[in-house]
């Protein structure tokens, strides 16, 4: 499992990097505070609500593959691996992208930029959960989890954060496979092999991952530019951003019917897919009705958007999970 951030739900973490940066209450002594405020530091480097986001697509794969409940010891050991993994490549990005966070208003409070925390301890900091989250997932998981956890990790860190992000639109499209991961984890965790199913879960988390993404950017487009990262937003028009989000809004809808016929779930799921994508397409027109009259970024609102793909991917995995049980 790796970070769903890449780009895309940054503004998920601002309440860990806030964490970080308050001051310890009043009543203690200088050293307590100092070690409140290093801890607060480095949980705020694993961007604790971006794992949030992780699990709400591992566990209810281990569902869906499970035919009902799986082994709650199993569930559990499953959520904390990808934890540790997932927390493994944020500090890593973290400390990879920290001249860019020190450039965008959103993200300059961030344990690094603040230098609350070095670059090399985070680095070390980073590359010990990566070891352990995989050592964990091998050990009392499947080898097979775990490697795919890793492959996870090395694909945000290398092919996302390290090749694409700086240098191409497309970073968030491709360097969003990272993000993908996590259903394969939680079905492989349940039946140690792969299957046509947690595929489709994927294809769900890749063509959401732009829509999801660019909308944020649409907020915050005055800070990648000044950053110089190329997302969507900062180098085409709004138009064309919002045609090419309603159009990856079509496809996930499309991708997340077809879990209904290749994994043989019931009424719920379908149903709680296909109203929960109306929703989703409604948000992706309406945000391209408003490029279209040429409104600003502010009143493009493209945060409507942001908030309900983050509602949608939940429920319509949620419904996934719960489907098997009334079954």
């Amino acid at each position: 499992m790796t970070s769903i951030d890449v780009g895309r739900a940054a503004a998920e973490d601002r309440s860990a990097t806030d964490l970080a940066a308050r001051p310890a209450d009043g009543g203690h002594d200088g050293r307590t505070a100092s070690l409140r405020d290093v801890l607060g530091a480095y949980v705020g480097l694993t961007k604790p609500r971006i794992i949030e986001l992780l699990l709400v697509t591992t566990v209810p794969a281990m569902f869906l593959a499970a035919g009902g409940v799986p082994p709650l010891l199993l569930v559990l050991n499953t959520m904390l691996g990808g934890c540790l993994a997932a927390a493994s490549a944020n500090v890593v990005n973290c400390v990879l992208d920290r001249d860019i966070d020190e450039q965008m208003r959103r993200t300059r409070r961030r344990p690094l930029p603040r230098h609350a925390v070095g670059p090399g301890a985070a680095a070390v900091f980073g590359a010990v959960l990566g070891v352990a989250a995989t050592l964990y997932l091998g050990f009392f998981v499947n080898w097979l989890s775990a490697g795919l956890a890793l492959a996870a990790n090395a694909f945000y860190v290398v092919v996302y954060t390290l090749l694409l992000k700086r240098r191409t639109s497309q970073n968030i499209v491709w360097g969003g496979i990272a993000g993908c991961f996590p259903p394969l984890i939680g079905w492989t965790a349940v039946t140690g092999s792969v299957a046509l199913a947690p595929f489709v879960l994927f294809a769900i988390v890749f063509f959401w991952t732009p829509p999801h993404t660019w909308a944020l950017a649409f907020r915050y487009r005055e800070d990648y530019a000044a950053a110089k990262v190329p997302m969507l937003p900062v180098v085409a028009p709004a138009p064309a951003v919002a045609a090419r989000i309603l159009a990856y809004s079509v496809v996930t809808v499309a991708v997340s019917l077809a879990l209904w016929p290749v994994a043989g779930t019931g009424w719920l799921y379908p149903t709680v897919a296909a109203v929960t994508g109306v929703a989703l397409l409604w948000e992706s027109l309406q945000l391209l009705l408003r490029a279209r009259r040429g409104l600003t970024d502010a009143a493009l609102r493209p945060m409507r958007l942001f908030h309900w793909s983050n509602s949608y991917l939940a429920l319509v995995f949620v419904a996934a999970a719960v489907d098997p049980l009334l079954r």
